[in-house]
């Protein structure tokens, strides 16, 4: 394993992260336990994936490991359960959803507090102010955005100094086909110091060639529940996965899996400091975590373009969260 700066602060986290958004079963508490064998440091959770069970299975994952060995991340946004106060980036919301979360997590503070999307309905100062207030309070020790524009994150880094929040991070989906968060995101963050959690980078397992050959398994996520599914199919386009099969090939001649080479491309950009990506059996994490180090030439990096080509997406107006978007639709990340 390889690690990173999150940005331009002290904290450390593994090139590979662990997220556990639709695996929170047993079969995610093993995988837990392989992240920890293979040196990950950073897990990733949210307080509604589940409606709490995801943190409740990584705590039991993480049993016997040394709590300051490892970085948790958590999320808040859309509500954990009903009722018309919940969710949100509200004092109330924020104050509540950490609160359980830390009783599932079974820690007293979080390490990075992510706010998964942005909220239209709140003050961005009344966030802040409650954020200060769970950073003083030692319950929070870092804080990172999620899918927000260049424009907001600007916005929340001024309230973030003024009230003393260490923002240091943000979450876009970031892959050899989703480049969005290139031309506006990351250079805004690289200005504030703010580093990148890579989510999404196997395109939900079409990068890694869960879907090439025309068959759907049965374990993926395209014959999953209907959210899974909802993502996955707009993805299984005949022309986009003709394109992607033959990086087998540009894999294979480098001694590499078709996921390891999208997880190595993200990690080309110095300005990503973590890779974050589930995996529903241990073995797939040791897949996962072999990408930690590799090092892609200029004709990989070239093969990679020339092959996908117009299925690349650029147009950062594709970063948005739209204004009445609040808190009924969990979308995995």
């Amino acid at each position: 394993m390889r690690y990173r700066n999150l940005g331009d602060s002290g904290l450390v986290v593994s090139e590979i992260g662990y997220g556990n958004w639709l695996t929170h079963g047993p079969d995610g508490e093993m995988c837990v336990h392989a992240a920890v064998e293979e040196g990950v440091t950073l897990f990733h959770t949210a307080a509604a994936w589940g409606r709490g069970a995801a943190e409740e299975s990584l705590a039991r994952g993480l049993t016997g490991t040394p709590r300051d060995d490892v970085v948790i991340s958590t999320g808040v946004f859309w509500p954990e359960e009903g009722g018309p106060s919940r969710g949100g980036l509200s004092r109330k919301s924020l104050f509540a959803s950490l609160h359980g979360s830390l009783r599932r997590l079974n820690t007293d503070h979080v390490d990075l507090y992510h706010l998964l999307r942005f909220d239209y309905q709140t003050p961005l100062e009344e966030t802040f102010t409650a954020l200060s207030d769970l950073v003083r309070q030692g319950k929070v020790h870092y804080v990172a955005t999620s899918e927000w524009t260049a424009a907001q994150i600007q916005q929340a880094a001024g309230l973030a100094e003024r009230h003393r929040v260490p923002l240091v991070g943000n979450q876009p989906q970031y892959s050899m086909l989703w480049r969005v968060p290139e031309s506006q995101v990351i250079p805004a963050c690289e200005r504030l110091g703010i580093g990148q959690l890579a989510t999404v980078s196997l395109a939900q397992g079409v990068l890694a060639g869960r879907y090439t050959g025309g068959t759907v398994p049965a374990d993926s996520r395209a014959a999953g529940g209907d959210l899974a599914r909802a993502l996955v199919w707009p993805l299984l386009h005949e022309d986009l996965l003709s394109r992607i099969e033959p990086l087998r090939g540009v894999a294979g001649a480098r001694g590499l899996t078709m996921a390891q080479l999208a997880l190595a491309w993200v990690l080309q950009n110095p300005l990503v400091a973590t890779v974050v990506v589930g995996a529903s059996r241990p073995e797939q994490v040791r897949e996962n975590v072999a990408a930690a180090g590799v090092r892609l030439d200029l004709d990989v990096l070239g093969q990679v373009d020339q092959l996908l080509g117009s299925f690349v997406q650029t147009d950062p107006r594709l970063t948005f969260t739209p204004p009445q978007y609040r808190t009924t639709d969990v979308v995995g990340l």
